[in-house]
């Protein structure tokens, strides 16, 4: 069994590597830092499991493309596609920089989208494979001052979401999954610039719970209590009170 892993160079990509490593599968990991990839590497490859390395810049269109073609040059299918690649950003939209949320539009939606259809259409072929898309609780939320970021995960979400009712309509065995953590203990905080009031789960953890469910077909993922609760709330809350709680959050997050 072949996995693909995007963001695999740390935080929850990385230890979903391990972890699909201990499961048995066989490894692609990518991302942009080559020197973080090639420890991980490294260190799986200790238990004599094999891992293959493809550096990619995801922000790039091009770049994506360029990874399907090699994976599938080199291997012809996968069974795992793990979309975890992604970032943040924290302010008020007025003020954010506008190069870097381009980049992350680019980084949370076109890559995965572009990566999701590619694999996904060679896996409609042959009736199998699955799909884990990396996403956020605040897929299903709205978020001021962090605008784009929560838009990007909406996007994921109901992306997703219409995938799998087209692939239950037409009766495929390929499965798709996304994962909705809240605060997850990653460099992400770091590179949004924002600092969690809640505690954040390990990586470790999320990895895990993630990987077993999915592949027990579990389509909405979602770790820990608060953050099961929190998605009740939003289903039945208002948007604007939604609003109002996340922009009172984030201001607290800056």
């Amino acid at each position: 069994m072949i996995a693909l892993i995007t963001g695999a160079s740390s935080g929850i990509g990385r230890d979903m590597a391990r972890y699909l490593s201990e499961k048995g599968y066989n490894l692609v990991i990518s991302a942009r830092n080559k020197e973080k990839l090639e420890e991980l590497k490294n260190e799986i490859e200790k238990d004599n499991k094999f891992v293959d390395i493809i550096i990619a810049d995801l922000n790039k269109e091009e770049e994506c493309k360029k990874l399907y073609s090699q994976v599938k040059e080199k291997y012809k299918k996968i069974d795992l596609l793990v979309n975890n690649a992604g970032f943040g950003l924290c302010g008020r939209f007025i003020e954010t920089d506008l190069e870097t949320e381009l980049s992350m539009i680019d980084t949370n939606i076109k890559a995965v989208h572009t990566l999701t259809k590619l694999f996904l259409q060679d896996m409609v072929k042959v009736d199998e494979g699955r799909i884990l898309n990396v996403c956020s609780i605040s897929g299903f939320m709205i978020g001021p001052l962090m605008a784009t970021y929560y838009a990007t995960k909406n996007y994921i979400l109901r992306l997703s979401q219409a995938i799998k009712e087209e692939l239950k309509k037409e009766k495929s065995k390929v499965k798709i999954s996304v994962l909705c953590p809240g605060p997850v203990k990653t460099n992400f905080d770091n590179v949004a610039n924002v600092k969690f009031n809640l505690k954040g789960l390990s990586s470790e953890y999320v990895a895990k719970y993630a990987i077993d469910k999915a592949l027990k077909d579990k389509f909405i993922i979602i770790p820990g209590i608060q953050m099961k609760i929190s998605r009740v709330l939003c289903k039945i809350t208002p948007d604007s009170l939604v609003a109002k709680v996340c922009y009172h959050m984030q201001r607290r997050k800056i």
